[in-house]
This record gives C-alpha cells, sequence and structure tokens, in this order.
C-alpha cells in the first residue's frame, strides 16, 4: 500500500489549526496547541497509533475566552485528515476496536471507517478540568473526529476513578482502534470493504 499521508489547515475568525497527517508512520508527533494537556495526549494518540502527526494551532480562547473552540477545531482538523489520508479506502481493515487498560480504568474503543458517523460515548467524569483541558471537551473533540473523519465511533470508559486515567485510557485506545482500522488487510488488498464497493 502506498504511504498515505495529508496536509489539512481550516483557519476561521476563533481559529487556525494545520495538521500534518502520515497513517504510516513510527509515531513521531510535534503538537503545539494552546491546551497542554491535550497536546499530552496526541503525542499519546501518535505514537500508540503509529501515526506520524504534527499539529500547529492557535486561537482567540487562548488567554482571554475558553478552550473550546480550539479543542473542537483540532478534532475537527483531525478528522477531515484521516478521511483524506485514507482515500477510496482500498484495502483497508475499516474496523478496529481496542479494550485497553490504564491503571483502575478500562477504556473500550470501536470505529469503523464507514463513510458516515455515529458517535456513542459513555464516560463521566469527577472533575471539571484535567490540567487545562475542560474534561465535557473529551466528547466534543472525539464528536468532531467522527463527523469529519466520517466514522462510526464508539467509547465506553468503566470502573475508573481518575479522570486523568479515564481521558489517557480513551485516547491510547482509540489510537490503537484507528491503527488496526487503517492497516491494511492482507486478504484483500485492492477491494474496498463495503459489499457496496464504496465507502
Amino acid at each position: 500500500m502506498k504511504q498515505r499521508s495529508t496536509t489539512i489547515n481550516r483557519q476561521t475568525n476563533e481559529t487556525n489549526v494545520t495538521v500534518d497527517l502520515n497513517l504510516d508512520g513510527i509515531g513521531k508527533t510535534d503538537i503545539k496547541a494552546p491546551v497542554g494537556f491535550l497536546n499530552h495526549m496526541l503525542d499519546l494518540f501518535g505514537q500508540h497509533g503509529l501515526f506520524d502527526l504534527k499539529i500547529q494551532a492557535s486561537g482567540d480562547n487562548e488567554l482571554y475566552k475558553d478552550e473550546h473552540h480550539v479543542v473542537e477545531d483540532i478534532g475537527i482538523v483531525l478528522g477531515q485528515a484521516f478521511a483524506n489520508a485514507l482515500g477510496d479506502k482500498k484495502g483497508i481493515n475499516r474496523y478496529g476496536f481496542f479494550i485497553l487498560l490504564m491503571d483502575e480504568a478500562l477504556a473500550t474503543v470501536a470505529i469503523d471507517f464507514s463513510g458516515r458517523c455515529a458517535f456513542n460515548f459513555q464516560c463521566e467524569f469527577l472533575r471539571e478540568k484535567v490540567g487545562d483541558l475542560s474534561t465535557e471537551l473529551v466528547y466534543d473533540f472525539w464528536d468532531a473526529f467522527a463527523q469529519n473523519a466520517k466514522a462510526n465511533v464508539f467509547i465506553k470508559v468503566e470502573n475508573a476513578r481518575n479522570d486523568h486515567h479515564k481521558i489517557e485510557a480513551i485516547f491510547k485506545a482509540i489510537a490503537r482502534a484507528c491503527r488496526i482500522a487503517c492497516e491494511e488487510d492482507e486478504r484483500s488488498p485492492l477491494s474496498v470493504p463495503s459489499s457496496k464497493g464504496v465507502l
């Protein structure tokens, strides 16, 4: 399978986000966004997915508002990058799932790069923030990703006490699930994985 990489930029009156993504990378990351805890999570996402990932993001909310705009917009652009890099999706597994244990937190994630969006998020947080990231924005980030990647995404976290562990388990599990879904199906390297013939 040829190398699948893309660069996507989205500039609005609120944010400026650029994502460089190589699906066939080695997990090299360079994340520069104004939300430090999200940077950390995106580093983990790239490393566990073996995606080379560079993100440059800035926004009007860095000092004077809140982090909602830039967090959601990074999710939007990351989703667009996956959709673009996957192209016609010939030869990919399409489906990926992973169950990941992060200390006491158990995250179950499934993803289907189906060409349409559905999003299911089952995780409750106890704190308003972890570091400088509002916990409610974890939902918004992955919802934006699912919509723009045109993917079905299922996330469930259970048996968890620590909100940091919950969020880290989510990002790592999604990375692993995406990695499986994006990899080549050796038995069907030239076919679109759908009875419709298109995704």
